[in-house]
């Protein structure tokens, strides 16, 4: 599989953290959807904990790397989704803080200097409500899950439409 054709949809976050978990949820509900109507093949679902290094192993060599995390925001409006779109060379800036420690913009340039950026990486940030100890997503957050999985599904078609056309990512 040629690194255009790869593509990896992230979720990143604690499901031990409450809204932190937005990014496995979505992740989660994407492969049950995947389910009854599967994934391009070279598609790859997976979660991560957000720390940079692994990050980048997930979305290196893919020509769509799409990744979901939650997000601080002030003021915040929990369950609004910001929406990214980075090439090799794009520079990332985003209104929403990560709720991690090293966050996603350390990845994104840490990726970017050691050459394992992405074709095309696409993040969205889910505003959270409540990142505390606990299990379980607020409602505003949870109500966010099912519109988003559609998105990343729509991301993936593009993506895939583009290839067929011969537009290839920037690589």
């Amino acid at each position: 599989m040629t690194g255009a054709t790869r593509i990896a949809v992230v979720g990143v976050g604690n499901e031990f953290r409450r809204d932190d978990g937005v990014g496995l949820a979505v992740v989660a509900r994407l492969r049950e959807r995947a389910a009854v109507r599967p994934l391009p093949a070279g598609t790859v679902l997976s979660a991560c904990d957000g720390e940079p290094g692994r990050l980048i192993g997930h979305w290196e060599n893919a020509g769509l790397a799409v990744v979901v995390d939650a997000a601080h925001a002030h003021p915040g409006h929990p369950g609004r989704v910001h929406r990214v779109d980075l090439d090799r060379h794009g520079a990332w800036r985003s209104q929403a803080a990560g709720t991690h420690g090293l966050g996603l913009g350390e990845a994104v340039e840490l990726s970017r200097t050691l050459g394992r950026m992405p074709g095309h990486l696409v993040v969205y940030a889910v505003e959270s409500a409540d990142t505390s100890l606990g299990t379980g997503l607020t409602e505003a957050v949870a109500a966010a899950v099912e519109p988003l999985a559609e998105r990343i599904e729509e991301d993936i078609a593009r993506h895939r439409g583009a290839l067929a056309r011969g537009e290839f990512p920037a690589r």
